[in-house]
C-alpha cells in the first residue's frame, strides 16, 4: 500500500525536526584546535579551561596542537572544519595580523571564522638590561633620539607582537631605533640579560618572571592600567607614551558557517568560566586579564586590532617574505 500524501509530510516533517535538533546540540567530542606548540601562552589557555568547558557543555574537550607558519597551520585546519561546533580555535594575536603582513594565505580572515568570546589579554613588559644607563623610558627615548640608528631592540621574530610591540612605540615616539629578531623570545630575553642587546618588550607572562628574578629591569607595561602582577611598574602612558596600549590576546573562534545557537551556546559557557574566581586568579598569576565576552564583542576587539596594526605594518613596512 502507498503511503498516504498526509504520511508523506508528516514523514518529511519529522526528518526536517530531527535535522534541526542535531544542529543544536554540540558534538560528543570537541577539540579545541591551538595553533602554537605546548607550553605557550595560547596553550596554557586552552589548558585552563579545558575542564571546566567539558563539564559546562557535556561534550569532551580535547586540546590539539597544530603550530607552524605563524599560526596558520592550525588556523586553516579549523577554518576547513565541519562547522558543527566540533572544532573551535585558539586564536591569538597572529590571528588578526597575518592577513596584514603574510603575502599568501590559504583562507579568509576574518571571513572564515564566526567569533565566539574573546577570554584574555596579556600586555608585553619593556625590560632593559639590568646595568644599561636608560633607568626610564623617558631615558630611554631621550637616548634613542640623541643616536638615531644607533639603539637596537630584540624580538620573538618579524612579524611577531614583540616586533609590531617595539615598533608601535617607535611611531609614537618618534625615534630611529633597530630591530634583531630572533627565533623564540626566550633567546631574544636572554641576549638582553646578558647584555648583547638593549631592549626587549616581552610578553608579560614570560618576561614577568625574568624581571622579578632581576636578569632584565622592567620600565614600563603596555596595559592602560598597572597589571595587579607588577603593581611598581608604570603604564607606558604614566612613562610618557601616550596611545602604546598593547596587548597579546586569546579568543575562541569556529568555522563560519558554525549555526549561531552553538556559537552562543559555547560563548555563554566560557563568559562563565571566565567570571570564576579560581579562573581569573590563574589568569591573573601569568600578568593576564580575563573577559569572556560575546560573540559580537569579540568581532569588534578584532576589527579594532586590525586597523591599529594596518597604522604600524604600513609605517614600518613589515611584510613576511
Amino acid at each position: 500500500m502507498k503511503p498516504t500524501r498526509r504520511a508523506l509530510m508528516l514523514g518529511t516533517s519529522a526528518a526536517i525536526l530531527a535535522s534541526s535538533a542535531r544542529a543544536q546540540t554540540l558534538p560528543k567530542q570537541i577539540r579545541i584546535v591551538v595553533p602554537y606548540p605546548p607550553g605557550g601562552g595560547a596553550d596554557t589557555t586552552a589548558r585552563f579551561i579545558q575542564n571546566p568547558l567539558q563539564e559546562a557543555l557535556g561534550s569532551t574537550i580535547v586540546v590539539e596542537n597544530k603550530p607552524g607558519a605563524a599560526g596558520m597551520i592550525g588556523d586553516e585546519v579549523v577554518a576547513k572544519a565541519t562547522p558543527d561546533g566540533g572544532t573551535l580555535l585558539l586564536g591569538a594575536f597572529a590571528h588578526a595580523v597575518n592577513p596584514l603582513i603574510q603575502p599568501k594565505m590559504p583562507f579568509k580572515t576574518p571571513d572564515d571564522f564566526a567569533p565566539v568570546s574573546l577570554l584574555t589579554s596579556v600586555p608585553e613588559l619593556l625590560v632593559i638590561t639590568p646595568s644599561h644607563p636608560a633607568k626610564t623610558v623617558a631615558d630611554l627615548v631621550a637616548l634613542a633620539k640623541a643616536k638615531p640608528g644607533t639603539l637596537f631592540y630584540a624580538s620573538s621574530g618579524a612579524g611577531s607582537a614583540q616586533h609590531l610591540a617595539a615598533e608601535l612605540f617607535k611611531l609614537r615616539t618618534g625615534t630611529d631605533i633597530g630591530h634583531v629578531p630572533y627565533k623564540g623570545g626566550g633567546l631574544a630575553v636572554g641576549d638582553v640579560a646578558a647584555g648583547h642587546i638593549p631592549f626587549y618588550f616581552g610578553n608579560m607572562s614570560a618576561a614577568l618572571p625574568q624581571a622579578r628574578a632581576g636578569h632584565v629591569r622592567a620600565l614600563a607595561v603596555t596595559s592602560a592600567q598597572r597589571s595587579p602582577a607588577a603593581p611598581d611598574v608604570p603604564t607606558m602612558a604614566e612613562a610618557g607614551v601616550k596611545d602604546c596600549v598593547i596587548s597579546e590576546w586569546n579568543g575562541i573562534l569556529a568555522p563560519a558557517a558554525t549555526p549561531k545557537p552553538l556559537v552562543d551556546k559555547i560563548s555563554e559557557a566560557l563568559a562563565r568560566i571566565m567570571r570564576d574566581p579560581a579562573i581569573k586568579a590563574k589568569f591573573t598569576d601569568l600578568g593576564a586579564d580575563t573577559f569572556g565576552s560575546t560573540p559580537a564583542e569579540l568581532a569588534t576587539f578584532m576589527e579594532a586590532e586590525r586597523k591599529k596594526w594596518a597604522e604600524v605594518v604600513k609605517a614600518a613596512h613589515i611584510k613576511i617574505e
